[in-house]
């Protein structure tokens, strides 16, 4: 039995690459495990799932820090620390990091984004596609950096654009290719590392 990577998946919704990343994390051949997963929202359905799935959960809830996003980054930042994670998987976090947490985890923090980046970072991914008449659009993994969406780029997935698609379609077929990605990215980043 291989040794697992402890993880932490920190999400702000549904969760649907979190349950992608354990759903590969419960195959015994898979070199991560979840340690926590953390969301910035109390009414997060990720959360439910996960806590179902009988894994740690924890909410740190940004509205009760106000504007001081330095400390509630400090408690999310310990809280992934007393996890024992190793590495972080942003899945759906919907924050703008501060270069306090992003050094913290230079080099061990991963997010997915909806495009093939550098085009259309930031929010609204699909609606920008479609209006810019790409082709092709897609997925990216990253690491993470103090630019948003900015990081290295570990990994793509495209699909192409249909002439009818609209913004749900488009990102109905993304989302797929998030599915798949991500573990495996995850994967073959924990071998690149040694931490398996």
């Amino acid at each position: 039995m291989p040794q697992k990577t402890p993880i932490a998946v920190l999400i702000s919704g549904r969760g649907s690459n979190m349950t992608a990343l354990m759903e590969a994390c419960s195959r015994p051949d898979y070199p991560a495990r979840i340690s926590l997963v953390l969301s910035n929202r109390p009414d997060a359905i990720g959360l439910k799932t996960a806590h179902d799935a009988g894994l740690p959960t924890l909410c740190i809830d940004h509205k009760q820090y106000g504007k001081d996003r330095r400390s509630h980054e400090k408690a999310v930042d310990e809280a992934i620390r007393q996890s024992g994670a190793q590495l972080v998987c942003l899945a759906g976090y919907m924050r703008v990091l501060t270069p306090f947490l992003v050094q913290q985890w230079q080099g061990k923090m991963l997010n997915i984004h909806p495009s093939l980046l550098p085009a259309f970072p930031g929010l609204h991914t699909h609606e920008a596609a479609l209006k810019a008449g790409v082709q092709r659009h897609g997925c990216t993994i990253h690491l993470v950096t103090d630019g948003v969406d900015e990081g290295p780029i570990l990994a793509q997935a495209s699909v192409p654009v249909l002439p009818d698609d609209t913004a749900e379609r488009l990102a109905a077929r993304v989302l797929e290719q998030e599915h798949q990605l991500y573990p495996r990215v995850l994967a073959d980043y924990i071998t690149k590392l040694n931490l398996a």
